[in-house]
C-alpha cells in the first residue's frame, strides 16, 4: 500500500491553519532529533545526541551541563521558505510530512540506521516551480568542507566551530539547477538528502557503508513508504478497545513517542546511557533522562507489550555511572540517581531552577515498582541474574537500592516513614519535607522488591521487606491521615494540604479507606483551575519572579490523568471519562501531542490563551506514558 494513500490526516493539507501555539513536531531514532516547525515545514534543530545536555560541565557543577551538539538554525525548500506550508506526523509515526501549494517533503530520522541520522526530501508539484532546492542556516560558522568519495557515494563532510563531531552529507534523490557550495547552500544541489551526524571521522567509510545497506537504493519516497511499514511492524497490537478514533490515534502517536524518547546509544568509556528515556522531547525543557518520568514511561512500553524497549530501560537505572554523589548526604551509596541523569547516563542530583542539589527518596522506590511490574507482565526471573555497573542485577537492587532506602527511614509513633526529601515535585531542598509520596512510593516498591526476594530464595531480605513494609504502612496511615483526611506532606502547611501527589499513590492501593479517598477526590476543588483541569499543589509562592509561582498555578495534565483513573476506581466511571476526552480532544488538536500542562494563568513564562498547551511539550512519561497506563487501566476486554 503506498504511503500517500496511507497517509492521510487534516493538518497534512495546506488549507489547514495552525495555531501559532501548536506544539513543534519531534522525529528521532533513539541517536539524535530533529525539530519542525508545523506552521511553516521548516527544520529548526537537529541534535546529534537523544537528550539535550551531554555530560556534567566541570566549570559549573549546579549547571545543566555541556549542551548537545545542535547542528542547524533552519532548512527550508527554496530562499525564503515553503509558502502556505504545513506539517503533521505520517500515519502516527516520526516520519513529518510537509504540504504546500508548491510541492511536499518528508523529514524523518530513521529506526533502521543506528546513527544520528536525518533525511529529508522534497518534491515540487511542477518542474518550473522553486527549484532553488534547499536553503540551509547553519547554527553554528562552518570552519571547514571536504569533498570525499566513499565507496561510492559523493559525501561532503562538514566540521564546523565549537561543535566536535563533523556533519556528512549524502545526497538522496534528483539533482535541481541550484547546485553551490557557497555557505547555507550546501543542501541546494539535491531534491533529497541525508544529515548524519559523525562522531569518529575513523568511522566515516563504515557509517556510509552501513547507510548505503540501509537505504538499499531506494528512492526518497521508497525510503519514506518502507518507514512507515517497518514502524507498523514494531507496533504491538492494543489489548484495549478505544473509546474513540481520536483516543486510538493518540494511542499510536504516545506509542512512537515513548519510541522516540529512549536512548539507543551503546554504552560505552565514559557513556552509561543506552535505554535511558528523557521526559520531554525537545524543545521540551525537561528533555534529559528523569528517574520519575522515566519510570511511567517505562511501565506503559511495558504493559503496552513492548518488551525490548522496556527490559532496555530497567536496565539503564542499573547500568548508568557515575551515580550515588549525594552519598554523604543519604548516609550510603546507591545506584539510582535522587533527580537525574545528563545525558551520557553520570547522576544529575540537582534541579537548577532550585540553584542546590536534590534528595527525591520516592525515585528508589519507583524503580522497584519498574522491576515490579516488567517481571510481572513477563515473568522474566532470569533477568535477576544479568550483569549490571554493581553486579547481578538482584544484587544491585537488594544493596544499592533497598538498602539504601530502608537506611534513610525514620521512626514515627508505632511505624516508620520516609526522611525528609524534594519528592515529586521537586521542591527546594531548604524547603524538604516528609512527603507522603515518598512514603507511598517506598511501600509501592518494597511490596515488589519482597516478591523479588522470595523468587530469589533470599529469606533475609524477604523477612526484612515483610517486617519495614508493616512498619511503613503504620507510619504511612499515622503521619498523613489526620482525623480522615489524607495530607500530603507530614509537616502542617496549605501548600500540600491538597496534593495532586495524593492521587497516584491512592491508584497504587497505599490508601484504601473508601471514606478517606472521597474526601481526598472532593477536596480536589481546590486545586481546579480556569482552564477546565488542576493545578499540582496550592502554591505559596508570592513573588512573580519566582518561575514557581507562574509554574504552579497551570494546569498539570499528569494530575488530570490521575485524577481519571481515581474516579474511575471509585465508580465515578463518567468523570473519569469527561476528563480523559477533554485531553484527548485537545490532544488531536495538536498532533496527537500530550503537554506537560495547559495555560490557566497567561504570563511571559507561560504565554497564550487560557487553555493552549504549554510547558515542556511533547511530554513523554508524564504525557504519552500516563496517558497509555490510563488506557490500559480502562480496559474493557
Amino acid at each position: 500500500m503506498r504511503f500517500l494513500v496511507l497517509c492521510v490526516t487534516a493538518a497534512a493539507t495546506s488549507s489547514v491553519c495552525l495555531t501559532a501555539s501548536a506544539t513543534n513536531l519531534v522525529t528521532g531514532n533513539g541517536f539524535g532529533f530533529a525539530v519542525v516547525t508545523p506552521q511553516t515545514a521548516e527544520v529548526t534543530r537537529f541534535y546529534a545526541h537523544p537528550y539535550s545536555f551531554v555530560r556534567p560541565d566541570p566549570r559549573k557543577p549546579l549547571s545543566e551541563g555541556i549542551e548537545t551538539a545542535n547542528f542547524i538554525k533552519n532548512i527550508s525548500w527554496g530562499g525564503s521558505g515553503v509558502q502556505d506550508a504545513s506539517a503533521a506526523y505520517g500515519q502516527d509515526s516520526q516520519v513529518i510530512h510537509a504540504q504546500s501549494g508548491s510541492g511536499e517533503g518528508f523529514v524523518f530520522m530513521p529506526f533502521g540506521l543506528a546513527y544520528a541520522a536525518l533525511i529529508i526530501s522534497w518534491t515540487p508539484r511542477s518542474d518550473n516551480v522553486s527549484e532553488a532546492g534547499f536553503s540551509v542556516a547553519w547554527n553554528q560558522p562552518v570552519k571547514s568542507k571536504t569533498m570525499l568519495h566513499v565507496v561510492g557515494d559523493e559525501v561532503r563532510l562538514l566540521r564546523f566551530e565549537g561543535i566536535d563531531e563533523a556533519l556528512a552529507l549524502i545526497p538522496l534523490g534528483s539533482a535541481t539547477r541550484a547546485d553551490s557550495t557557497q555557505e547555507g547552500q550546501e543542501l541546494s544541489g539535491r531534491r533529497g538528502w541525508a544529515l548524519i551526524s559523525i562522531e569518529d571521522e575513523k568511522g566515516l567509510e563504515n557509517t556510509v557503508r552501513d547507510f548505503n545497506q540501509w537505504r538499499a537504493g531506494l528512492a526518497p519516497r521508497e525510503l519514506v513508504e518502507r518507514e512507515i511499514a517497518e514502524t507498523e511492524r514494531w507496533r504491538v497490537q492494543p489489548s484495549v478497545r478505544f473509546a474513540s478514533e481520536k483516543a486510538r490515534h493518540l494511542w499510536r502517536q504516545s506509542e512512537i513517542m515513548l519510541r522516540i524518547a529512549q536512548s539507543r546509544e551503546a554504552n560505552r568509556a565514559g557513556r552509561h546511557n543506552n535505554g535511558l528515556i528523557v521526559a520531554s522531547l525537545p524543545d521540551g525543557v525537561w528533555c534529559t533522562p528523569w528517574v520519575r518520568d522515566m519510570a511511567w514511561a517505562a511501565v506503559a512500553l511495558a504493559r503496552m507489550g513492548h518488551r525490548d524497549e522496556a527490559r532496555a530501560a530497567l536496565l539503564a537505572y542499573f547500568n548508568a555511572q557515575p551515580t550515588g554523589k549525594m552519598r554523604a548526604e543519604t548516609g550510603v551509596d546507591y545506584q539510582v540517581s535522587v533527580v537525574r541523569y545528563f545525558g551520557d547516563g553520570s547522576e544529575e542530583p540537582f534541579f537548577t531552577e532550585e540553584g542546590s542539589t536534590n534528595i527525591e527518596f520516592d525515585d528508589w522506590g519507583e524503580v522497584l515498582w519498574v522491576v515490579g511490574e516488567y517481571l510481572k507482565k513477563y515473568d522474566e526471573t532470569s533477568l535477576l541474574h544479568v550483569r549490571t555497573y554493581r553486579g547481578p542485577l538482584y544484587s544491585s537492587i537488594r544493596d544499592f537500592i533497598v538498602k539504601p532506602l530502608l537506611s534513610n527511614l525514620e521512626s514515627y509513633k508505632d511505624g516508620e516513614i520516609v526522611a525528609a526529601d524534594t519528592s515529586i515535585w521537586e521542591e527546594r531542598q531548604k524547603d524538604k519535607k516528609h512527603f507522603a509520596f515518598s512514603t507511598a512510593m517506598a511501600i509501592v516498591g518494597l511490596r515488589n522488591f519482597a516478591e523479588l526476594a522470595r523468587q530469589a530464595r533470599d529469606e533475609a531480605a524477604y523477612s526484612e521487606a515483610t517486617k519495614r513494609l508493616a512498619l511503613l504502612q503504620k507510619g504511612f496511615d499515622a503521619a498523613f491521615i489526620r482525623d480522615g483526611v489524607l495530607h500530603g506532606t507530614l509537616e502542617e502547611g496549605v501548600k500540600n494540604d491538597i496534593d495532586g501527589a495524593l492521587l497516584p499513590l491512592i491508584h497504587f492501593g497505599v490508601v484504601t479507606d473508601p471514606g478517606v479517598i472521597r474526601n481526598t477526590v472532593e477536596r480536589m476543588a481546590l486545586l481546579k483551575v480556569v482552564s477546565g483541569g488542576y493545578r499540582r499543589v496550592r502554591s505559596t509562592y508570592t513573588d512573580p519572579a519566582i518561575f514557581e509561582y507562574w509554574y504552579e498555578r497551570q494546569e498539570f495534565v499528569f494530575v488530570d490523568l490521575s485524577l481519571a483513573e481515581v474516579n474511575r476506581s471509585i465508580g465515578r466511571r463518567e468523570l473519569a471519562s469527561e476528563i480523559v476526552e477533554r485531553i484527548v480532544s485537545k490532544a488531536s488538536a495538536d498532533h496527537n501531542t500530550i503537554p506537560e500542562m495547559y495555560v490557566a494563568v497567561p504570563c511571559a513564562l507561560f504565554p497564550g490563551e487560557i487553555g493552549d498547551p504549554t510547558g515542556a511539550r511533547p511530554m513523554v512519561g508524564y504525557g504519552a506514558g500516563a496517558y497509555v497506563l490510563d488506557v490500559l487501566d480502562n480496559r474493557t476486554d
